[in-house]
């Protein structure tokens, strides 16, 4: 690729190292021009950037690589997941917020700077195992419909929060793993709670289950 053509890049991951290691890997074929941390940092950089690529982690401190995209709100700027993360779910609702591609951290250097430029380019990319599961929720063999319904009630952190205590975390460890206040994790669950109805954290770990989301 001409240096005058190279595309421009930021990398939004809360992993300072990934972030250098990604960097370093494709830094001959792409310009890495920003990067962010969390949420607001990422949108941050975004808006004053206007890369032509985002690398965007899906779980991030202040909520996830979804609010990135809500709150970015630049409709030409592409976005490439790029996450330790195959579940279905993570992979559909970010391709339902805007993402243009979702590859995940094993993937080589080569590899991704050509995904980079398929998705500058304006092609969708997919792991080949994570394009299954949009081709089978677009033809309805996963039934995501009701879920992301439910969902979309819930804010990203709440999302997270919700997976944590559905997972079996005491309010404690969710809050040592997400960076918050133990008073800040019983505010979030009992606003999940409320919005989806539910009477308890039992009931919700039940509700998580049958969805498949843990």
């Amino acid at each position: 690729m001409a240096e005058e053509s190279r595309y421009r890049v930021v990398i939004v991951d809360d992993h300072a190292m990934l972030r250098t290691g990604v960097r370093h890997e494709i830094s001959s074929a792409v310009d890495v021009v920003g990067e962010g941390e969390d949420v607001a940092t990422g949108v941050a950089a975004i808006q004053q950037l206007h890369p032509d690529v985002v690398l965007l982690d899906v779980h991030l401190p202040g909520g996830g690589g979804v609010e990135v995209m809500k709150q970015a709100g630049l409709s030409e700027v592409k976005y490439l997941a790029l996450s330790v993360s195959d579940a279905a779910e993570d992979v559909i609702s970010t391709i339902r917020a805007g993402a243009r591609g979702y590859v995940t951290k094993s993937i080589s250097g080569t590899e991704l700077v050509d995904a980079i430029c398929r998705v500058a380019e304006g092609d969708a990319v997919f792991s080949p195992r994570l394009a299954g599961f949009v081709l089978d929720a677009f033809s309805g063999s996963i039934e995501v419909t009701s879920v992301d319904e439910d969902l979309d009630r819930l804010s990203s952190r709440e999302q997270e929060v919700m997976r944590l205590i559905a997972r079996g975390y005491s309010y404690r460890e969710v809050a040592r793993e997400l960076f918050i206040s133990v008073k800040t994790v019983e505010t979030h669950v009992s606003s999940v709670l409320r919005k989806l109805q539910l009477s308890n954290r039992h009931q919700l770990t039940r509700w998580a289950a049958d969805r498949k989301l843990v």
